[in-house]
């Protein structure tokens, strides 16, 4: 053994040839080293995941400590902030209050809207304008609209609120009826029902009463039913709910603006042979065939229709009964206008209205001046403009004599 040992001093080991390895009794051809290197791999593989799995083990026990001992260390947000965000974004969900929400989708019966609670809300369509609509989106209620609602409900199957736009608008209303009251003007009214007591008709959205004694006209119900009357505030009472109305009102403060020579807007309401009437404002006054145009008008379903609306100058107005004389011949800027091209009779209206004012301003001039000449005993004259005065010592004591003024000419 000795000698054997001592025959192997000094050898060194040649590197293992792949080709000693490659005899099929021993290795496939086709793979080299089959039993070392998946063994060395899966070695160096469960090394580097144990690793990983202790380096998250060490992780995770350290923030649960940090939880356990000092929860809140290094956290800015603390427990009060939390507190005041709920108090800043804490949802009022009682009947009556006011919130702000985002249409995102519409159906036929209404709109869903987000309001930031923890369900969506729902408009129905009934709720979503004072006046009757089809759809919402009549009234600009599309996905992406952002309105204020006022809460009026809570549908119990799902929840979730139910809002209303048309609250909010009927607050608007009476707002707006204090105001029209406040400044007495007049304003329209359509009349949509009656009783035994008057008429039933709708303002600012709203559905007042007027009384049968508050009616000018000696109009049935029947006969006002569908038609826009002028109407005056009586009373405004948004606790009682109560509207009054007066047309009767409404007619005196629009006669009172019934000048002669002014010119007005009307509607045609019906054609007789001898003329049209016309409505100014709640007031019938009478076209007469005579004085539609300076040209003879011998049918006059040729020039006027029920239901046009022209412009007509006030000849007279008897207060007493009621009556109003009206005129487009006055108004033409050449005879037969009216026949020929009715447009520009109501482009040149005020126009030729103030030519006609100025000439029956001249002739009342006129025929004061002639009654001063007739009493220079008065002490009185006239002056350019038409105005009684003390006699000046420029003046002849006679009086002034206007027989020179030319007649008004329509300025260009």
């Amino acid at each position: 053994m000795a000698s054997l040992a001592q025959q192997f001093t000094g050898l060194r080991c040649s590197p293992i040839s792949t080709s000693r390895l490659s005899k099929p009794s021993i290795l496939p051809k086709k793979n080299k080293m089959p039993g070392l290197l998946p063994i060395v791999s899966a070695a160096v593989i469960s090394n580097a995941q144990t690793k990983e799995r202790l380096k998250l083990k060490e992780i995770f026990e350290d923030a649960h400590e940090r939880c356990r001992t000092a929860p809140m260390e290094g956290v800015s947000f603390t427990l009060d902030s939390f507190y005041n965000a709920l108090e800043k974004y804490d949802f009022n969900s009682e009947i009556g209050t006011k919130v702000r929400g985002t249409v995102f989708n519409i159906d036929n019966n209404g709109a869903l809207v987000d309001i930031t609670a923890k369900s969506s809300a729902y408009l129905p369509l009934e709720e979503a304008c004072i006046h009757k609509i089809k759809s919402v989106e009549e009234v600009g209620i599309v996905p992406g609209v952002r309105e204020e609602f006022v809460i009026i409900g809570e549908n119990e199957a799902d929840d979730s609120l139910i809002l209303s736009l048309k609250s909010i608008q009927y607050d608007l209303s009476w707002e707006r009826c204090r105001q029209l009251q406040a400044e007495d003007v007049v304003v329209k009214g359509k009349v949509v029902g009656a009783n035994k007591g008057g008429v039933v008709a709708v303002v600012e959205g709203l559905r007042g009463f007027v009384p049968f004694s508050q009616i000018s006209t000696k109009s049935t119900a029947e006969d006002l039913l569908e038609k826009e009357i002028p109407l005056k505030f009586v009373e405004v009472d948004e606790e009682q709910s109560r509207l009054v109305l007066s047309n009767r009102k409404a007619m005196a403060d629009n006669q009172a603006q019934l000048g002669i020579g002014s010119v007005v807007l009307g509607t045609v309401q019906s054609l007789k042979p001898y003329g049209a009437f016309i409505d100014i404002g709640g007031i019938n006054g009478l076209l007469h065939v005579s004085q539609i145009s300076h040209d003879r008008v011998s049918d006059i379903a040729t020039v006027l229709q029920p239901g046009d609306t022209l412009k007509v100058m006030i000849l007279s107005h008897d207060r007493e009964r009621g009556r109003v004389s009206l005129s487009t011949k006055k108004l033409e800027p050449t005879p037969g206008d009216m026949i020929r091209n009715p447009k520009l009779v109501f482009e040149k209206a005020e126009e030729m209205a103030q030519t006609f004012r100025q000439r029956i301003a001249q002739a009342e001039a006129m025929a004061r001046a002639d009654m001063l000449r007739f009493q220079p005993e008065s002490g009185l004259t006239l002056s350019s403009d038409g105005i009684l005065g003390p006699l000046t010592s420029d003046l002849p004591a006679e009086g002034l004599d206007l027989s020179d003024i030319p007649p008004a000419e329509v300025t260009g």
